[in-house]
C-alpha cells in the first residue's frame, strides 16, 4: 500500500502508509504482538506461500479467546510456543505476555494457511472487541536435503477508529528504556548531555526531513575551548564522505579526537558538507527572519559558554546532498523513510544539539518540514551495527545480519563489510589479502558466502517455471545435477546470475546474487499460472566455499555419504551431494562442487544452528593442509584472473548475458522452450553492439571499475574489472567494448583523470587471463 506524493504523476513506494492502516511484518519462525481494538480489521497474508499462521487474541482480562477475532479455535498453540522460546522477536513476546500475566499454555489458537497456501493469500478477521493479537509463523530448522523452509508472513490491522493507530506518523517504539525521550518540533533545537558509552538516537518520524547534529567534548568546554565534530576531519580520517556502521564509523574533532561512533543506520544518505542552515543562507533567498538551525544552536549552546557563530558545521543526518557533473553541490529530497533513524554511540562525555530543520523552500526536508525524535540509552545496551537493507523499495527495513559462521571469522578479523545485508569479511590482516589469495592458489582456503540468496521452487509446474525464467534449458538437468545460468528481462537485460540446484523431478533449489532474481521467479509463476511455490530459504541455509587443491581431500576425511549418494570422492563438477559430519548419525549438509575461485572448490551448505560445527571441522581438518580464511577482496583478484562475472561490475539490466561474458549460459539454439528475453536475445546475439573482453596493461597502475577505455579521443568502453594478478605477475582488466574494437590485439588505452590526462596502454586479449581451459577448476593441477 501506499499514499499518493502531492505531485501528480510521482509514486512514493514505502514512504507511508493510508491513515490508520498498519503493517507489521511477521519474521519466519519468529512471532509479533500487536494490541486491538473493537472493528479493526486483521488481515493475515502469507507472502511467498507454504507458511502455516497460528494465532492468538486475548481478551483485557487474559483469556485466550478466538471468539475475539470472530474465529474458532480448537488446537493448542504449540507452533506459536515454539517462535516465543527459538526466535529473537519471540522472546520479546514472551517477555510482554509475562508482564501482562497472559498465559499462552491455557489458550486455543486459530491455525490459517494449509502447505499448499499460495504467496499472496491472506485470510481475515474482523475484532469483536479489545484485546492482544499474538501471531506466529511456526516452522523447525531447515534441513539441507529438504526444502521446509519457513518464510514471513505480513499482518496488516485497519483501525476501526483512525485515532487509535499507530502508523507510520508515530515513532516507533525505542529500541530499550531512553534516558531521553523527546519529540523535537521543525524549527527547533535540543541541547542535551551525553555520558561515555550511552547511546543516541536520531529518528525521522514522519519520514523525508533533516536533523542537523553536533557534539561538543565535555572536558573541552570544561576547559573553555570548545572542541566539537568537524566535517573535514572527519572525512580525512575516514577516507569517506561520511561515516557508516564498521571500521570507518567515528566523528572526529580537529585534534582527531574521535567524539561518537554510528552504530546503525537504517537510511544510508547524510551530509558532511554543508553547513546547518543559517539566516544568510534565508536571507540571500528573499526570506528575512526566517528561522534558523544555527541561531537555534547558537541559542542553546549558550549557556555552555560557546560563542555563537554566523554558521554550524554540522553532521546533517538524513541531508541527500549531490555533486553534479560540474562539481556544484546540489540538494534533492531525503531518502529517510517514517521511523528510519542513526544510533550513535558516545567515545567520550559529550554535550550534543540537534535540531529539526525548519527549511520548507526547498526539498532538503520534503518541502514539508516535520518532527524528529531523540531518545537516548544507557551504556549497557548491547547494540549490534546494522546498516539498513530492503529487499524492495516499499518493503520495511531490515538491519545488518551476521551468519551463522560469522563469529568464526570475526575471530580472525575487525574488516567486515555490509554485503546484500549482511557483514562479510573483506580481508584479514593476520594473512593479508595476498596471503589470503595464494592460500587458496596454492593450498586451501575457506571463505563465508552465505548472503548468496536461496530460494526454494516446488510444485508440479516447478520445472515449467524455472525454464520459462532461467536461459538454460532445465529439462537436460538431472536430479543431483547443478547448472550456472543467467535470468533476463523481458529486453535482454540481466536480472541476476547464480546456479539451479536440481533435488527432485518437481523440486529445484536457486542460489543467485540478489533478491531480485527470486521475487522475479515469484512474479512469473503468478503471471503465467504455474502451480509452483518460490520461499526464500536464505536466512535457514547458511554455506562456507572450500577452494583449493586441498579441498577435496580435507572434505573426504569428514563427511560420510549414504550408499544410495554420490562419495565425495566421485563428486563430479556441478555435481551436489547430501553428506554427514562424521557418520551416520552426524549433523547433516549438502556440498556442491561449486565456486567462484577458478580452482578446485566445493560448497558446504548447512543450518546456521549447525554452523559453527560444520566450521570447527573444516577448519582442524583443514590446518594440516595450510587452510586460511579468504576475504572478499582476495577473492576479486581469483575471480577477475578466472574471467568471473560480478553483478554490478560485467553486468546490470541494461547488459545482456552475451555482453557480460557469459553468452554460454544462453543455449538460443538447443533451448527450443521459450524463456524470458528470449526474442529480444534473439535479435542481441545477430546485432552485437559491446563484447566482454580482456585487457592486458602495461603500467602497474590499476584501473578502477568504470574507467573509460578509448581509441584515440573516442570512448570505445568501460573498465568493468581490474586488478594486479599475482600469479601472471602483470595487470589485467576485464572490459566491455564496442564489438567493432574486441579483436585480440587491438591497442586501447584507458583513460584516469578526466580520461585524457593520463592514459594506460592495453591490448585486448582473450579471457579468462588465468586458466582458461579450467582445469584447475575440473582438479586436473597436473604433476
Amino acid at each position: 500500500m501506499e499514499v499518493a506524493a502531492p505531485e501528480r504523476g510521482v509514486r512514493t513506494p514505502g514512504l507511508s502508509l493510508p491513515p490508520g492502516i498498519e503493517r507489521y511484518p511477521v519474521p519466519g519462525g519468529g512471532s509479533r504482538a500487536v494490541e486491538i481494538h473493537a472493528g479493526d480489521i486483521i488481515t493475515v497474508e502469507n507472502r511467498e506461500g507454504g507458511q502455516v499462521a497460528e494465532l492468538v487474541a486475548f481478551t483485557p482480562a487474559g483469556a485466550g479467546d478466538p471468539g475475539l477475532i470472530g474465529a474458532s479455535g480448537n488446537t493448542g498453540p504449540d507452533g506459536l510456543k515454539a517462535t516465543l522460546m527459538t526466535s529473537v522477536s519471540g522472546r520479546g513476546v514472551a517477555r510482554a505476555l509475562g508482564a501482562a500475566g497472559f498465559d499462552l499454555g491455557r489458550a486455543r489458537a486459530v491455525r490459517v494457511f494449509a502447505d499448499g497456501a499460495r504467496a499472496g493469500d491472506s485470510a481475515r478477521f474482523t475484532a469483536h472487541g479489545d484485546g492482544l493479537l499474538v501471531i506466529g509463523a511456526p516452522g523447525g530448522p531447515m534441513t539441507p536435503d529438504a526444502q521446509d523452509t519457513v518464510t514471513d508472513l505480513l499482518l496488516w490491522i485497519k483501525r476501526a477508529d483512525p485515532a487509535m493507530s499507530r502508523g507510520a506518523h508515530i515513532a516507533p517504539d525505542p529500541l530499550a528504556d531512553p534516558l531521553i525521550d523527546r519529540n523535537i518540533a521543525p524549527g527547533e533545537a535540543l541541547i542535551y548531555e551525553v555520558p561515555k558509552g550511552a547511546f543516541i538516537q536520531v529518528l525521522d518520524v514522519q519520514g523525508r526531513e533533516c536533523s542537523d547534529f553536533q557534539a561538543f567534548s565535555a572536558r573541552s568546554l570544561d576547559r573553555g575551548i570548545p572542541r566539537e565534530i568537524d566535517p573535514t576531519a572527519t572525512r580525512s580520517m575516514t577516507g569517506r564522505v561520511y561515516p557508516k556502521p564498521g571500521l570507518a564509523a567515528k566523528y572526529w574533532t580537529v585534534d582527531f579526537e574521535p567524539l561518537i561512533e554510528i552504530v546503525q543506520d537504517s537510511c544510508g544518505r547524510h551530509d558532511t558538507f554543508g553547513l546547518a542552515c543559517t539566516a544568510r543562507s534565508y536571507e540571500d533567498m528573499g526570506y528575512f527572519g526566517h528561522v534558523n538551525c544555527t541561531d537555534n544552536i547558537n541559542a542553546s549552546l549558550g549557556p555552555y559558554g560557546v560563542r555563537p557563530r554566523a554558521g554550524w558545521p554540522a553532521i546533517n543526518f538524513f541531508f541527500n546532498t549531490l555533486l553534479d557533473a560540474d562539481h556544484g553541490i546540489v540538494t534533492d529530497e531525503p531518502w529517510s523513510r517514517p521511523g528510519d533513524y542513526v544510533l550513535l554511540r558516545a567515545l567520550s562525555d559529550l554535550v550534543c544539539v540537534s535540531t529539526a530543520c525548519p527549511d520548507d523552500i526547498g526539498p532538503a526536508n520534503g518541502w514539508t518540514p516535520t518532527d524528529i525524535q531523540l531518545r537516548t540509552y544507557g551504556a549497557g545496551q548491547d547494540f549490534r551495527r546494522s546498516i539498513g537493507w530492503r529487499k524492495r523499495p516499499e518493503d520495511d527495513v531490515e538491519h545488518t545480519k551476521e551468519t551463522g559462521f560469522h563469529a568464526r571469522f570475526a575471530a580472525h578479523t575487525q574488516d567486515f563489510v555490509d554485503y546484500n545485508g549482511y557483514w562479510l569479511a573483506n580481508s584479514f590482516p593476520g594473512v593479508g589479502t595476498l596471503g589470503e589469495y595464494w592460500a587458496c592458489r596454492e593450498k586451501v582456503a575457506i571463505m563465508d558466502l552465505s548472503p548468496l540468496r536461496k530460494f526454494e521452487i516446488t510444485g508440479p509446474d516447478a520445472g515449467a517455471l524455472m525454464n520459462a525464467c532461467v536461459t538454460r534449458n532445465i529439462e537436460k538437468l538431472s536430479t543431483g545435477q547443478v547448472v550456472y545460468t543467467a535470468v533476463c528481462a523481458e529486453h535482454g537485460g540481466m536480472i541476476d546470475d547464480g546456479t539451479v540446484f536440481r533435488l527432485g523431478d518437481h523440486n529445484f533449489r536457486w542460489i543467485g546474487g540478489s533478491d531480485g532474481s527470486g521475487l522475479f521467479l515469484r512474479e512469473q509463476a503468478r503471471r503465467l499460472d504455474l502451480n509452483a511455490h518460490v520461499r526464500s530459504s536464505t536466512d535457514q541455509l547458511h554455506n562456507v566455499a572450500l577452494q583449493g587443491r586441498h579441498s577435496r581431500a580435507i572434505l573426504t576425511e569428514l563427511f560420510w555419504t549414504a550408499p544410495d549418494k554420490t562419495a565425495l570422492a566421485d563428486l563430479g563438477w556441478f555435481r551436489f551431494t547430501i553428506a554427514r559430519l562424521g557418520g551416520f548419525q552426524g549433523t547433516p549438509v549438502m556440498i556442491s562442487r561449486t565456486g567462484y575461485t577458478g580452482e578446485l572448490g566445493y560448497e558446504v551448505f548447512c543450518h546456521p544452528k549447525d554452523a559453527l560445527e560444520v566450521f570447527d571441522a573444516l577448519w582442524a581438518a583443514g590446518r594440516p593442509y595450510g587452510l586460511q580464511p579468504l576475504g572478499l577482496a582476495a577473492l576479486d583478484m581469483l575471480r577477475i584472473e578466472s574471467g568471473l562475472a560480478f553483478a554490478g561490475h560485467e553486468f546490470d539490466d541494461a547488459t545482456d548475458p552475451f555482453e557480460a561474458g557469459i553468452g554460454f549460459t544462453v543455449p538460443l539454439k538447443s533451448k527450443e522452450a521459450d524463456f524470458s528475453g528470449k526474442a529480444a536475445l534473439l535479435d542481441r546475439k545477430a546485432h552485437p553492439q559491446r563484447k566482454l573482453v580482456g585487457l592486458d596493461i602495461d603500467a602497474s597502475t590499476v584501473p578502477a571499475h568504470g574507467d573509460c577505455v578509448r581509441l584515440g579521443r573516442v570512448r570505445v568502453g568501460v573498465v568493468t574489472s581490474a586488478t594486479r594478478a599475482p600469479i601472471l605477475g602483470k595487470t589485467i582488466a576485464l572490459a566491455r567494448v564496442e564489438a567493432i574494437h574486441a579483436r585480440p590485439g587491438t591497442e586501447l588505452e584507458i583513460g584516469q583523470l578526466d580520461g585524457h590526462q593520463k592514459r594506460l596502454t592495453a591490448r585486448v586479449v582473450h579471457f579468462p587471463h588465468f586458466d582458461p581451459a579450467k582445469s584447475r577448476a575440473k582438479g586436473d593441477y597436473g604433476a
